[in-house]
Formats: C-alpha cells, sequence, structure tokens
C-alpha cells in the first residue's frame, strides 16, 4: 500500500510498524472498520464514518475514502 508514492510504515489500525511483528489480527478488523493511523507518519487519523461509506484524514497526509 501507498500513500502519495510514500511507502507504508505503519499498520493503519494499531500504529505499530509493520517489521514489528504480524498484523494478521489488524488485517482481520480492517475488513469491518476504517484506519486509525496514517501509515506514513503515525499520527492518528480523524474518521468520519457514514451509513455507505468512511473517511480519514491526515493533518499531515491528506484524505482516504472507502
Amino acid at each position: 500500500m501507498t500513500v502519495s508514492g510514500t511507502e507504508t510504515t505503519f499498520c493503519d489500525r494499531c500504529g505499530r510498524p509493520r517489521t514489528d511483528g504480524a498484523h494478521d489480527t489488524c488485517g482481520r478488523a480492517r475488513l469491518l472498520e476504517p484506519p486509525r493511523f496514517c501509515t506514513t507518519c503515525r499520527r492518528r487519523l480523524i474518521v468520519q464514518v457514514t451509513p455507505t461509506e468512511w473517511t480519514a484524514r491526515c493533518s499531515e497526509h491528506g484524505v482516504t475514502t472507502s
């Protein structure tokens, strides 16, 4: 996964580095919920959920939508 040409470094659910163990639980949980952390800078995302979609915004790297 990339964000604006930047390599993914952190897990978008738990915020830990991708190299810090397996993230199988995070992957399964992400099937049902939006991301919580920016994969580039590890900042907590501002998440808005509606009945049909979600929007997650990092103050530094912009918006991701479902």
